[in-house]
């Protein structure tokens, strides 16, 4: 079965079997640790090899291709000093997760994929 680039990332992300790449805001983004799914999703060969590429940079073209755009989280600060230094350290782990956003790419609504069309 051939599944198209969004699908296979649905049916990815329905799986739960991959600890780098979950849903985010209730279904409607996709939250990526760069990181662990260069080597858990794209570091794969073979039968296990998820998509047909291996660098980062060519599954970011793929999700831009497909209407995906990245979204910034914005981080509301604290005033107080030791609750600032938490928040830091937690935001540069948080940096390494990239969320992505495509209209029709939302859990609750798997039927809007087939609008989900390569530019």
């Amino acid at each position: 079965l051939c599944l198209c680039f969004p699908q296979k990332l649905w049916n990815m992300l329905e799986s739960g079997q991959f600890r780098s790449i979950w849903w985010s805001d209730g279904g409607k983004c996709v939250a990526i640790n760069e990181e662990v799914f260069k080597e858990e999703v794209l570091g794969r060969g073979g039968p296990v090899q998820v998509f047909a590429m291996q660098s980062m940079k060519s599954f970011l073209r793929q999700l831009n291709l497909y209407g995906f755009t990245k979204i910034h989280r914005d981080l509301k600060r604290s005033a107080s000093l030791t609750e600032f230094m938490a928040e830091e350290a937690a935001a540069s782990t948080h940096n390494k997760v990239l969320y992505y956003y495509n209209p029709n790419f939302n859990r609750e609504n798997p039927q809007l994929l087939e609008k989900c069309k390569r530019r």
